[in-house]
């Protein structure tokens, strides 16, 4: 299961009004990369594909391949704006690690 907080619906609807496209889905991915293994990727969706989880939490949709959900189940998206700057922060009880900047992770 993955969560959203309020915040994180809310900056997420904006988005998508912002865009023009408030019925799309947001896709959540586990790419690799960055200095610690995997990188969490953001992207617009207009559908999901073949064996996608699909979320609706509180009005956004989730779509999430199975690669993916391996590594997200249990994960908490949240919406941060701190000195650092602002964006999504992704709470993953499966990291075991991340780098100093905080964009890459490791299981």
């Amino acid at each position: 299961m993955i969560t959203i907080t309020s915040l994180a619906v809310t900056k997420v609807q904006e988005f998508l009004a912002q865009n023009g496209r408030p019925e799309a889905a947001l896709r959540v991915r586990v790419v690799g990369g960055g200095c610690s293994g995997f990188q969490y990727q953001l992207a617009l969706d207009d559908a999901p594909s073949e064996g996608d989880e699909v979320y609706d939490l509180e009005g956004v949709k989730l779509l999430v391949d199975q690669r993916s959900h391996l590594y997200l189940d249990g994960t908490e998206i949240d919406y941060v704006e701190d000195i650092m700057g602002s964006g999504f922060r992704f709470n993953n009880p499966n990291s075991t690690g991340s780098c100093g900047c905080g964009e890459s992770f490791q299981v």
